[in-house]
């Protein structure tokens, strides 16, 4: 997939990737808030970034690798809640909708994300639960 470090970030903050995600994605810079790593990884999801994926994930959780699903594309994240996850917190969680398409098919996933930092102070992927 080709990437394009001048458009908007998938990650909807409208900045450019090369400014916003990438940094990230790189290893250049850490997500200082569980919002900020929630979205890298959303963007991470599209890319399909699964060392950056499996690096973010709570060891606790983490799965031994990630399975895409076939012309599965991640399209428009809107983040809809927050409660704690900010940079002197230790844990967190990040309400949204993924939107996303499987060829012509269109669909979201309402999830709200658990997150905690590991014992360097870095923010990880927990788990997450479904809402209807």
């Amino acid at each position: 997939m080709l990437i394009s470090n001048d458009q908007n970030c998938l990650c909807g903050l409208e900045e450019p990737y090369r400014d916003c995600c990438q940094p990230f994605h790189r290893g250049e810079k850490i997500p200082l808030t569980a919002e900020k790593l929630m979205r890298s990884r959303f963007v991470a999801y599209e890319y399909r970034l699964t060392d950056y994926l499996l690096k973010t994930w709570h060891n606790e959780t983490r799965p031994e690798t990630i399975e895409y699903t076939d012309n599965m594309h991640w399209t428009q994240l809107s983040v809809n809640g927050r409660k704690k996850g900010r940079k002197k917190d230790s844990e967190g969680w990040v309400t949204f909708v993924a939107h996303y398409s499987i060829g012509k098919q269109a669909g979201f996933l309402h999830e709200k994300s658990y997150f905690k930092k590991n014992s360097e102070g870095y923010w990880q992927y927990v788990d997450g639960e479904f809402k209807n």
